[in-house]
């Protein structure tokens, strides 16, 4: 089961369930589509690989899996993934 985050995990803007901003990597790396555009250009800064929209989980299925409610904040700075993948392509990286 997808593991629905609350929040950008680099500036801390909520992403609920039904946010159209939320933007996720395999790992449910879970970002703004701000942040993603602009600052990580693509590149999960934890793994190096790159993002899709995520989901938007029907309402009854909440009640069964809801969103997490822990908030993951870790601002990007510098990072070697961004460097190292910022002109490849997410699928030959």
């Amino acid at each position: 089961m997808l593991e629905l985050r609350p929040c950008c995990e680099n500036c801390g803007k909520n992403l609920p369930n039904e946010s159209s901003e939320a933007m996720i990597f395999t790992y449910e790396c879970t970002y703004c589509i701000d942040c993603v555009e602009n600052i990580l250009v693509n590149v999960c800064p934890n793994c190096g690989g790159g993002f899709e929209k995520r989901p938007i989980r029907p309402k009854k299925g909440l009640k069964k899996h809801p969103m997490k409610t822990e908030r993951l904040i870790n601002p990007v700075f510098n990072n070697v993934y961004l460097e190292a993948n910022r002109d490849v392509d997410p699928r030959d990286r």
